[in-house]
């Protein structure tokens, strides 16, 4: 018992302090963008009663994000992070006030219902230039404040606040919608992304470990796509979730459940968002205990399996309850996907291309999530809100199944080594 305990401290990386308040920063970061995407989800549906218009917030946030993602990438690894990550949440900031701002009485007390939905579109469109930043910036300062040796530890930290604030972010929208209403509701992301901004002071400057400074840009993009297409481990871990991220976007659909299928309304809303919040939660207090490098691969395909069948559950049930539980699944599931491949992209990337890496990984991963919210909001809107979800669990248990046969050694991932 003694030995298990000097070789696994479960709060390895809470010992450092510095990675306490990058955790407390993230959160919030997380909390705010994720609560200001369900708001302007409410908002956009409220405007039109039309399921194609959730899907185009995704793919209006998507396209930006995908178009800076790699160039985002080569700057964070030829720069100092904490300034851009300074200069990326007063970006967010400004973002923010303009969603209070065209969400006021005063702003449609000036324009159409059309006029708002196309600053809203706007907005959401600028931000998926900051959010490019934002995936590369984390991921290369995780690396700078703790050792080599805490990484597996510090990446269940990391990937659990992420996953916990952004089902908390969305839950507690709900909530604040039918309480505050939707403007008051941006007033608080507004606040909190200031109180994060004034957190980074917490945190000092690091140095910029890639030794090919002035590299040219699209040498540097190559070696970065290089990396990750030659790295198996990386490109069938990252491959894989963005499938499962992709096909299982209906949780972009929640509105139109609550609203017209279990006919639950702004508070139903809210529980239908929590839900996932409570799984996370037991993720993240666990994760830290149990290690995910053992046998990571296996996990990994297994966590994505019982995710595709959650989403089935979901998509098929007209109990509330059932619901529930279907979206407690869904956050279970999904926090242990992303705490496994977080973890396999810390220990399996070099220092020096961390920020390029961190950007494919936003294509396939981050900016999945926006484009799932319009796979999702697409299907719905030709074939059905509930085939189109029962659509995307069928999909994702497939590319579970395409995953085994093709890649029968991802199976087998252990990073338990990668550690020493």
């Amino acid at each position: 018992m003694n030995h298990l305990k000097k070789n696994h401290d479960p709060y390895a990386a809470l010992r450092f302090k510095e990675f306490n308040f990058f955790l407390l920063i993230r959160f919030i970061l997380v909390f705010g963008w994720s609560m200001q995407f369900i708001i302007v989800e409410w908002e956009v549906y409220n405007l039109t009663k039309d399921p194609l218009s959730l899907g185009l917030i995704g793919l209006v946030e998507i396209i930006p994000a995908i178009s800076m993602a790699l160039f985002a990438g080569h700057i964070v690894d030829q720069n100092e992070k904490k300034r851009l990550f300074v200069l990326a949440i007063f970006a967010f900031l400004i973002i923010s006030f303009g969603f209070y701002f065209v969400t006021s009485e005063y702003f449609y007390s000036l324009f159409s219902s059309k006029q708002v939905l196309y600053s809203i579109y706007f907005l959401v469109f600028v931000g998926g230039f900051v959010r490019a930043f934002f995936g590369p910036i984390i991921f290369s300062l995780v690396a700078l404040i703790v050792p080599k040796k805490i990484y597996p530890n510090a990446a269940s930290w990391s990937s659990s606040t992420w996953q916990l604030a952004a089902v908390v972010g969305p839950a507690f929208a709900g909530f604040s919608i039918a309480w505050i209403g939707v403007n008051s509701s941006m007033g608080f992301v507004l606040s909190a992304i200031a109180i994060a901004l004034i957190l980074t002071l917490f945190i000092k400057k690091k140095p910029i470990l890639n030794p090919k400074i002035g590299e040219p840009i699209m040498q540097s993009l190559k070696a970065g796509l290089s990396f990750v297409f030659k790295t198996k481990a990386i490109l069938v871990a990252i491959t894989l979730d963005m499938v499962a991220v992709l096909f299982g976007g209906a949780i972009a659909l929640l509105p139109i459940y609550a609203q017209d299928i279990l006919n639950v309304g702004s508070q139903g809303f809210g529980m239908l968002r929590a839900a996932p919040a409570v799984g996370s939660l037991i993720i993240m207090f666990t994760s830290a205990y149990i290690p995910a490098t053992k046998n990571a691969g296996k996990k990994l395909l297994i966590a994505i399996f019982c995710f595709g069948i959650s989403i089935i559950v979901f998509g098929v049930s007209s109990l509330f309850y059932l619901s529930l539980f279907a979206l407690f699944i869904y956050g279970l599931t999904d926090g242990i996907s992303m705490i496994i491949r977080q973890t396999i992209l810390q220990l399996k990337t070099p220092d020096e291309v961390r920020g390029r890496v961190a950007s494919v990984n936003s294509i396939f991963i981050g900016s999945s999530n926006e484009l799932g919210a319009f796979e999702s909001g697409l299907t719905a809107k030709l074939m059905g809100t509930v085939p189109a979800v029962v659509f995307g669990g069928i999909m994702t248990i497939l590319s579970v199944g395409f995953t085994s046969l093709k890649f029968p050694d991802f199976k087998k991932l252990d990073l338990t080594e990668d550690i020493k």
